[in-house]
């Protein structure tokens, strides 16, 4: 019953925005919402968000986009009437609310969670430059660099992560990398020893915050993520520190010399790599999500790489594992991904986005570690590589490395004749030996 209200509600709003949203809203109408940069904080339990948001009008339509360094997220949904703005992420399903008045934008951003779990956060947003800061002392240090960084676990444990900043003056910009992707575009400052940066790109709602100890290193430092998720990490500069292989940590089960799957399209007709269309094809398997930030930035990838080169014997199937349960409303996602993106290649509901219970519908692999996983298939239908996360435009020379590998990998496997796979070794497949 909890699921099917929270379908109809959905489905409801959805409803209400399409009927908002497709008459383009009017300046004239609405002469009080000021185009140009406006400063946007957003309140987490612990911590708030520092980010930007541009309106303008072109004639006499809205338009408005994220700020997050050097990203400018393009909001898709811009609805301003009676005073009201409302900024919707369909790709997400994550909107803002907010009221003008005296000139300030106050409200909420919502952020829909698995299973359609809501989280709710204060939002408020004035026109000009930044607020003036409480904390102006100049900045100690300059972070500019490659840092090893741990976040540490609930259990004890400890996640590598790279951090790589760039400080200009007070100014902090960067990212973090991790075994199972990246946290995208951040900025903020460094004010004597703290510092923050923090982003909100339609999806993540982040900020990570520390301090540096006389000895340079970053101590004290806190993560949160939206209103559920806080955790304590630590980071020391390393120019050679390097994450674990993304091609070893997730391999086919002993036993499967094979990748299988069968799940609906979005017309509910089964599709599998057993159909015609994948025969005597080189094929990369993405398992992604929808609501996955990362994801979203392979889609962008991989759909001009497909119209690239599928005349040479490339496809392309994304298997989804979205929020919701309900498979109208995770098709519904699906359809606007696809069109976010061009996607012109197989896009499957496989099922929640659960890891563990992904894992449980893929028995040949080992597990589902990250969203997304890409799987390399040769034209035998042998596995070839299994790539674990993705490393976006927002890590730099990390992105560029992997555009370049997963083209050196697709194209020699489409130069090879379907039989060379009875000569590869075991190492140089997915799979590992008994």
């Amino acid at each position: 019953m909890k699921l099917r209200l929270i379908s109809i509600a959905l489905a409801g709003a959805a409803s209400v925005c399409l009927i908002a949203c497709s008459k383009p809203t009017s300046v004239a109408e609405n002469p009080a919402l000021k185009s140009g940069y406006w400063q946007a904080t957003i309140t987490l339990p612990g911590a708030e968000i520092e980010t930007g948001l541009e309106i303008s009008n072109d004639g006499d339509v809205y338009r408005a986009s994220l700020v997050n360094g050097q990203e400018r997220v393009r909001v898709s949904e811009v609805s301003f009437s009676n005073n009201e703005l409302l900024l919707r992420f369909p790709a997400f399903n994550n909107e803002i609310r907010a009221t003008l008045a005296d000139g300030i934008l106050t409200g909420e951003l919502s952020v829909v969670r698995r299973y359609g779990e809501t989280q709710v956060m204060p939002f408020t947003a004035i026109p000009g430059g930044e607020r003036s800061p409480e904390n102006t002392e100049s900045p100690r240090h300059d972070m500019s660099g490659r840092w090893a960084v741990q976040f540490h676990e609930p259990d004890g444990t400890n996640t590598p992560s790279i951090g790589e900043f760039a400080q200009r003056g007070s100014r902090l910009f960067g990212t973090f990398l991790n075994p199972n992707g990246d946290h995208r575009f951040l900025a903020g400052n460094v004010r004597g020893n703290r510092f923050k940066l923090s982003t909100f790109d339609g999806a993540h709602a982040f900020v990570f915050s520390g301090e540096i100890n006389a000895d340079g290193e970053i101590v004290d430092a806190d993560f949160w993520a939206s209103t559920s998720w806080h955790q304590k990490w630590s980071g020391v500069r390393d120019n050679n520190v390097v994450l674990p292989d993304a091609y070893g940590r997730t391999f086919l089960k002993p036993g499967y010399d094979r990748f299988e799957f069968e799940f609906p399209d979005l017309d509910g007709n089964l599709v599998s790599l057993d159909d015609e269309k994948y025969r005597d094809k080189v094929v990369l398997v993405t398992i992604a999500g929808t609501w996955c930030p990362n994801c979203n930035d392979e889609a962008k990838y991989l759909a001009p790489f497909h119209k690239q080169y599928r005349d040479q014997g490339l496809e392309i199937v994304a298997l989804l594992y979205e929020h919701f349960e309900d498979a109208d409303l995770a098709a519904e996602q699906v359809r606007q991904f696809r069109a976010k993106f061009a996607i012109e290649y197989d896009t499957l509901v496989a099922g929640i986005s659960d890891k563990t219970e992904a894992g449980n519908t893929l028995p040949a692999l080992s597990a589902v570690l990250a969203y997304p996983t890409t799987i390399f298939i040769d034209r035998d239908g042998r596995v070839r590589k299994i790539h674990t996360g993705f490393s976006g435009p927002g890590t730099g020379v990390y992105y560029t490395r992997l555009q370049e590998e997963f083209t050196d990998l697709v194209t020699t496997m489409l130069a090879e004749p379907a039989d060379l796979i009875d000569s590869l070794t075991t190492e140089e497949t997915g799979s590992r030996p008994e």
